[in-house]
């Protein structure tokens, strides 16, 4: 017997959804995870708006709509990726507070609400250290500009870029670790298998690419110095 879903699709602004490629996709995603996993989509909801602010949901009926249907059907809502509900992590935790289950097909079934406060707040933390990177990086560059063929002002711009640098790597791992400490509490302990493992989950590097062994032992390892008398990080191997 099939099982009851509601379906919702989001865009940001009127001119994707006029074009439907966005749309379309997370509609394929959501139908091509129904079959798969034997969900019957009982209504779909679509809606133009922006996924921006904790109090999101006060300019979005249509997800308001999809929550009371599925409250009422004793169902999920199947989204195609987690930032079709929302970009910031407080609006997602409210959600989870209203008793209605999402499923986010990129991250699969068995994703439970604490995965996805973690994929919500890491996401959340991965805009803001771009955002720093890139202030940082013009903050550099106009420093260069502002002085070129000074090398004692270039030294100390190429610093400060190389300190932003360094502290976002670390503000990163440690956004990362609560994750990680889930996925070796789940058995995962070797680093090629946590790599694996964020990858399949679509979790990307601080740099915005896919996981290597590397990347992990160098993540651990930042981690490990962070704590220095601390709890230390529990071993794990290639």
């Amino acid at each position: 017997m099939l099982q009851r879903a509601i379906a919702y699709y989001r865009v940001s602004t009127q001119r994707q959804g006029r074009s439907r490629l966005g749309l379309d996709a997370q509609r394929a995603a959501v139908e091509d995870f129904a079959r798969a996993q034997g969900y019957d989509i009982l209504e779909a909801f679509t809606e133009v708006e922006t996924g921006k602010g904790s109090d999101a949901l006060d300019r979005r009926p249509v997800l308001a709509a999809a929550l009371a249907t599925a409250h009422r059907a004793h169902c999920p809502v199947i989204v195609a990726k987690l930032d079709r509900l929302s970009r910031d992590v407080a609006f997602i935790a409210g959600l989870m507070t209203r008793r209605v289950p999402f499923i986010v097909t990129e991250l699969g079934a068995d994703a439970d609400p604490f995965m996805l406060h973690l994929y919500a707040a890491l996401a959340e933390k991965e805009r803001r250290l771009i955002s720093e990177r890139t202030r940082a990086a013009l903050a550099a560059r106009k420093a260069l500009g502002a002085t070129l063929g000074n090398r004692t002002n270039a030294a100390q711009a190429a610093a400060r870029g190389r300190g932003a640098a360094i502290q976002a790597a670390e503000e990163f791992a440690r956004s990362t670790l609560p994750f990680v400490r889930a996925l070796q509490q789940a058995g995962i302990t070797s680093l090629r298998g946590l790599a694996a493992e964020l990858n399949a989950r679509g979790v990307r590097t601080a740099r915005g690419g896919t996981w290597q062994v590397s990347n992990v032992r160098n993540m651990l390892a930042r981690l490990d110095v962070q704590a220095q008398g601390q709890e230390s990080v529990p071993a794990v191997s290639c």
